[in-house]
Order: structure tokens, then C-alpha cells, then sequence
């Protein structure tokens, strides 16, 4: 996979240090990882284990009782989200019911939707790049489940910002959808070399997408490589039980 040059959505490396985090009554949480600039990652492992909370931590969802959060060398973790230069997609793809599909889309620009002339070009183009042409003024209950994951992924385009982060965001996806959804994922990650990392427990999401594996368990990185390395077989005894009873459900 190619990296896009000069754009200013190129990947910015992550780094997380001692990263110490527990929801109330919960088991204790502690996360060290250091990931590459414009690297694309599966984040894997049982429900549960703290593959959300990984993200969330990074996305500045949740705050972190102690640690370092890096995002290009910067820590971050004392910084609101919207301060953050991350993009987040989740499952239930976090649209607004009353608004359009642009209007969705052009809140990655303007949270007051106060777009100027540039703004709704972008938006326009992020739309044609997405397939949703001709769809600017749907409302997200009148778009099938595909469609609605796409104008979340618009709205990641016009805001170009160098880290992506996806959190089963096609879990509840067909076989066919699902695998026309990665493949644009890869499509934009080419374009824009964001560093992605994709929260997932279908093997076949990191085997058709990623490049590294990180596997969670109990709330700690248990495991960090190759996806293709782990995918083979080659990852800790823990990841392939975890990997074997879901490809038995393949």
C-alpha cells in the first residue's frame, strides 16, 4: 500500500506510556504501545478486554488517571477531543437524526454548519468520493445502514485530521457491504495516510485491511506485530484461542 506525500492528513505516530485507566468497580487498565506514522491497525481481543477504552483514551472520550498520550511526539492528554487532531467513527455512527446528509457531513468543518464557499466544496467532494452524490439532503433515517456508515467517513475526510479511529464501525453489516466498506477504508487511508486504527472482532476485517496487530486482553496490550504474522498463527498462545473460536464462527 502506497502513502500519500505532502498531505496535510499524513499519519502522526501514537505513543501511549503507562496509560492507567479503570471505570468505577472495573478491573485496572494499563496501556504502553507505540505506533508508526500512517500505520493502519487491527486492535483485536475478547469483549470486553478494553479494545473501546484503548480508543476512546486516544480520542480524549475518556480521561486517563495517570500516563502520557502522544499524538505526533505531543501529549495530549489533558487536551478536550475536539482539540485532538483524531477522527473517530463508531458503530452506531454518531449522526444527527434532524439534519441532511451534508449538514452531517459539514459539521466536520463547522460545528455551527456556518460553511464557506471552500466548506461546501469539500463537503460536495467528500460526498462524490463516498458514493453519496445526489444524497445531500436525505435524512440519515431515509439511508440504508452503508450509506450512513459513509457519511460518516465524509465527515472524517473534509476534517483531515493524520489519526483515524474506527470502532466496529461495520459490525452490523453484510458480508458484501462489509467488504465494500473496508475496501474504501483502504482506498482513503492510500489517499490520505492516515494512522487508522480499527477496533474489530472479525480476522477477516484485519486480514483484507491492516498491517499491524495489537490484541487486548484484560485491559493491557497482550500482543503487538505483523497482522499477517498473527493471522498465520504466530501470535501468543491467548490470541489463538481468541482468533480460533472466531474463525469457528466464520
Amino acid at each position: 500500500m502506497s502513502t500519500a506525500k505532502n498531505n496535510p492528513a499524513d499519519g502522526a505516530g501514537i505513543g501511549l506510556e503507562n496509560v492507567r485507566f479503570a471505570y468505577p468497580g472495573g478491573t485496572a487498565m494499563n496501556f504502553n504501545l507505540t505506533l508508526a506514522a500512517s500505520d493502519i491497525v487491527a486492535v483485536m481481543g475478547p469483549s470486553g478486554s478494553g479494545k473501546s477504552t484503548l480508543l476512546s483514551l486516544i480520542a480524549g472520550f475518556e480521561t486517563p488517571a495517570s500516563g502520557h498520550i502522544r499524538i505526533g511526539g505531543a501529549d495530549v492528554a489533558s487536551l478536550a477531543p475536539h482539540r485532538r487532531p483524531v477522527s473517530m467513527v463508531f458503530q452506531e455512527n454518531n449522526l444527527f437524526s434532524h439534519l441532511t446528509v451534508a449538514q452531517n457531513v459539514g459539521l466536520g468543518r463547522s460545528t455551527s454548519l456556518r460553511l464557506t464557499e471552500e466548506d461546501r466544496e469539500a463537503v460536495s467532494k467528500a460526498l462524490r468520493r463516498t458514493g453519496l452524490a445526489g444524497k445531500e439532503t436525505r435524512l440519515p433515517q431515509a439511508l440504508s445502514g452503508g450509506e450512513r456508515q459513509r457519511v460518516a467517513l465524509a465527515r472524517v475526510l473534509i476534517r483531515k485530521q493524520p489519526v483515524l479511529l474506527l470502532d466496529e464501525p461495520f459490525a452490523s453489516l453484510g458480508p458484501a457491504l462489509r467488504d465494500e466498506m473496508l475496501d474504501l477504508i483502504a482506498a482513503l487511508h492510500e489517499e490520505q495516510a492516515m494512522t487508522t486504527l480499527m477496533a474489530t472482532h472479525d480476522p477477516r476485517d484485519a486480514e483484507r485491511l491492516c498491517r499491524t496487530m495489537v490484541f487486548i486482553e484484560a485491559g493491557t496490550v497482550a500482543g503487538f506485530g505483523p497482522a499477517s504474522e498473527f493471522l498465520a498463527g504466530n501470535g501468543s498462545e491467548a490470541f489463538n484461542r481468541y482468533i480460533g473460536g472466531r474463525r469457528e464462527k466464520r
